[in-house]
């Protein structure tokens, strides 16, 4: 049961949608084409595809200063032209799960809910941010908002009950922050056990491909979960495993750290998508250097 919902949205952008994406980059370091700085311009029948870059270094560290230059996009294999782009800091809308199971009791959900709290005190105060219970229930214990206090007041009161329902938490968690605005993501905490789910893993992670969230999983534990690793390469976000409380620390600030450093790449499809074809395109973003790895979602649902 799920105490809050929403409503995923699809990942083709279309007319109102175009707006959106052009209201974002006007805020943001936008270099349109062939426009110098100036605002990027959009006709209502144009389909704009948006995508989230991360870039990072061999260390793991953001890369900054990019150009649009640095950046290929393709599409269904094909070299698409990049019309928008923008570096820097962008809205950001990020659900913070924590599994608060019988399994997770004692030190680990201690440890969870101190990192939980570093990393809110990490996001900007125009970022908006939720806490999600995972049990025998998925609860909102503090619903999307950038008012902190709430968050860290709920995190404090936050104690351990019933079984981890971890694929039905992924889904729910899902449909929670899809709605957003900007750039939305998901930090799962959590030992990777799942307890009486109704969702199969396959289909949560059907679903969080098919979704526009990055997913940052942390395994606590002696062994990470196989389904994280796979969670974070499907949305592009990365997988973690904490054998050390003391390395949650570091790997909650490098988590908001990298989802301040993104770039956002704006192309209209070479060969147009046919609205209601629920055809999957694949997209494939790299940048010419060989010392970095990129992550972008790797294509989107054209409904």
């Amino acid at each position: 049961m799920v105490t809050s919902s929403g409503a995923s949205g699809p990942h083709l952008i279309t007319e109102w949608r175009v707006a959106r994406l052009a209201t974002l980059l006007a805020c943001c370091a936008l270099v349109p084409v062939g426009a110098g700085t100036a605002p990027a311009q959009f006709a209502s029948a144009v389909n704009v595809v948006e995508v989230y870059a991360s870039v990072t270094d061999r260390q793991g560290q953001p890369v900054k200063g990019l150009s649009r230059e640095d950046f290929a996009v393709r599409e269904a294999g094909e070299v698409q032209q990049v019309t928008t782009f923008a570096a820097g800091d962008f809205p950001l809308s990020v659900a913070v799960a924590l599994d608060r199971s019988f399994s997770m009791s004692g030190q680990r959900l201690e440890t969870a809910r101190a990192g939980a709290r570093i990393f809110l005190g990490e996001l900007k105060s125009t970022d908006e941010s939720m806490v999600i219970g995972v049990g025998s229930t998925i609860d909102v214990l503090a619903p999307l908002s950038r008012e902190r206090g709430p968050q860290f007041e709920a995190l404090a009161r936050l104690d351990a009950f019933g079984t981890t329902g971890l694929y039905d938490a992924i889904v729910a968690a899902i449909d929670l922050i899809q709605p957003a605005r900007g750039r939305r993501a998901l930090v799962l905490l959590s030992d990777g056990r799942d307890r009486y789910s109704t969702t199969t893993s396959s289909q949560g992670l059907e679903k969080a491909r098919a979704a526009d969230v990055l997913i940052y999983p942390i395994a606590f534990g002696p062994s990470p979960a196989a389904v994280f690793a796979e969670l974070a390469s499907l949305t592009r976000g990365r997988s973690f495993h904490v054998r050390d409380a003391r390395q949650l620390p570091e790997t909650l600030k490098t988590i908001a750290a990298e989802l301040r450093h993104q770039y956002l790449l704006g192309y209209s499809p070479a060969r147009p998508p046919v609205a209601g074809s629920n055809e999957w395109r694949a997209i494939e973003v790299s940048v010419r250097r060989s010392d970095v790895t990129v992550r972008a979602r790797d294509g989107y649902l054209v409904k």
